[in-house]
């Protein structure tokens, strides 16, 4: 279960004052809740990437090489997408006899090549892209919902949205389709491998009508509430069925909230500083629950540093299946942990497009490189920082600290306000120990080819498949190949 720009401060069990994830605080409490868990990349795309394969995006080539240390990600005029050569965790499930379905955003890549059902997945019913828009399908199409191979409509058409309301009935049909898929299963005996990634927190929020106006928070609350209504009914199909004892679920989100508009429309990242875009707790830091009667120890709080990335290690685990051995995989698997196994010490990496920003090793976390987004972004409104400044921390300007990193201890300073003095021995000791880190690493780092360096109007999802049964195919524009412009 991948959330789409959910912060870590937006569930009860986190602190969130509203109280308004009942269902997920209960997973949490049947399950194992992590503390100090990471997405492995502050955007969408790349860290859904690295889910999927294991890998951190600047080896997956899920980043741009226009700029140093901008984000990228997979707007649907973007000419990259997911590599064959990239083996996926879905890929060996299914070679192991898996069913996979995905639902919801899929977002590494629009064109057919890149879809899900090319990379290990037999069923799929959602969208390649985020659901922006309404978009006038003349200079730019409306986004397409596929069910498996075809498209069966496009957003703000036959799947209507209304953002000016903050109103879809999206999240209901995922929760539909999970049900149904989660059924057929059982009756099939199947094992079986469900990705399930709505969108409804991602801007514009929306819910459906049985939720709409039900938060304390507003809309933003309200998408909270019905994904968080989503998790239970899922959970309780499966106890229902008989699943729970060998099934393993597992709860996050793909990078911080967002900070960059109003807190009508954006997440909570609890005491964490910024938000999404940036490599700072808020950005990176994620709600993350495991559950699982057969696998997971019940009521556990669990401070292990972990990775998105370690769900791909941990479901081969859980599948017996090997892990490949012909390239570096970052994620570790966690069974272990979620049995109740001691705790590790490990290396976090955190990029920023192709640059690494940060570093965390045990409690303490060097920043490399500073940056929010540029002063003219921030001068026309725009910030990832909504009212939080820290001098000479979230600078406007790309700051290279790499002679004197920015150091936080987590444990004492989790919301990184205050750097740690590098005159201390504490801060000469873990500056001695990241840099050790980060020179293995960059020994062993051969990037990929990047995929977010070009982008076309001619790949825009103008005729996708199916689109001629519905009557919904649109004139595919002459090719105007160009370098894309990532801002941040």
């Amino acid at each position: 279960m991948l959330m789409d720009d959910m912060g870590w401060g937006d569930l009860g069990i986190n602190g969130q004052p509203s109280k308004e994830t009942p269902n997920l605080d209960n997973m949490a409490k049947e399950g194992t809740l992590f503390t100090d868990f990471y997405s492995a990349n502050p955007l969408c795309s790349p860290s859904r990437a690295a889910l999927l394969t294991g890998r951190l995006p600047i080896r997956n080539g899920f980043y741009t090489s226009n700029y140093h240390g901008h984000n990228g990600y997979t707007p649907q005029h973007i000419v990259g997408g997911i590599p064959d050569h990239e083996i996926l965790v879905s890929e060996l499930l299914s070679s192991a006899g898996y069913t996979n379905k995905l639902i919801g955003k899929w977002h590494l890549g629009q064109q057919e090549q890149y879809l899900p059902l090319k990379h290990g997945f037999h069923e799929w019913f959602g969208s390649p892209n985020c659901h922006f828009g309404p978009y006038d399908d003349k200079t730019t199409p409306n986004i397409p919902v596929y069910n498996n191979t075809e498209m069966v409509g496009r957003y703000y058409e036959e799947f209507a949205i209304e953002s000016h309301k903050y109103l879809s009935n999206m999240t209901q049909y995922y929760i539909q389709e999970a049900l149904d898929f989660i059924e057929r299963m059982e009756r099939n005996e199947k094992p079986f491998f469900l990705y399930w990634a709505p969108d409804a927190t991602h801007s514009p929020v929306y819910s459906s009508p049985m939720f709409r106006g039900a938060s304390r928070r507003g809309p933003y609350g309200d998408a909270v509430m019905e994904l968080d209504y989503g998790v239970g009914v899922i959970i309780q199909k499966l106890k229902q069925l008989g699943l729970d004892k060998n099934t393993l679920v597992l709860f996050s989100s793909d990078n911080g909230a967002a900070m960059i508009g109003s807190a009508f429309e954006n997440g909570s990242n609890g005491p964490f500083l910024c938000g999404k875009q940036t490599t700072f707790e808020g950005g990176i830091r994620e709600p993350t629950i495991a559950w699982g009667p057969g696998f997971v120890q019940q009521g556990q709080v669990s401070h292990q540093v972990g990775s998105l990335m370690d769900w791909f290690a941990t479901a081969l685990d859980l599948a017996s299946i090997a892990v490949p051995k012909d390239r570096i995989i970052d994620g570790v698997s966690l069974l272990p942990v979620l049995n109740g196994a001691a705790e590790f010490d490990r290396p976090i990496f955190h990029y920023r497009g192709n640059a690494l920003f940060a570093v965390r090793f045990g409690l303490h976390k060097a920043h490399y490189w500073t940056w929010t987004n540029s002063w003219e972004e921030y001068n026309t409104g725009i910030t990832f920082c909504r009212g939080e400044y820290l001098a000479n921390v979230t600078t406007h300007e790309q700051v290279n600290r790499t002679l004197d990193p920015v150091v936080f201890q987590l444990g004492r300073d989790p919301g990184e306000k205050h750097p740690m003095k590098s005159s201390t021995s504490e801060y000469k000791d873990a500056v001695m120990t990241m840099n050790s880190i980060v020179e293995k690493h960059m020994e062993t780092l051969k990037p990929g080819q990047p995929q977010f360096d070009w982008c076309d109007d001619s790949v825009m999802n103008w005729a996708p498949a199916g689109c001629e049964k519905l009557n919904k195919c649109l004139p595919i524009p002459k090719s105007n190949l160009q370098k894309c412009v990532w801002p941040h």
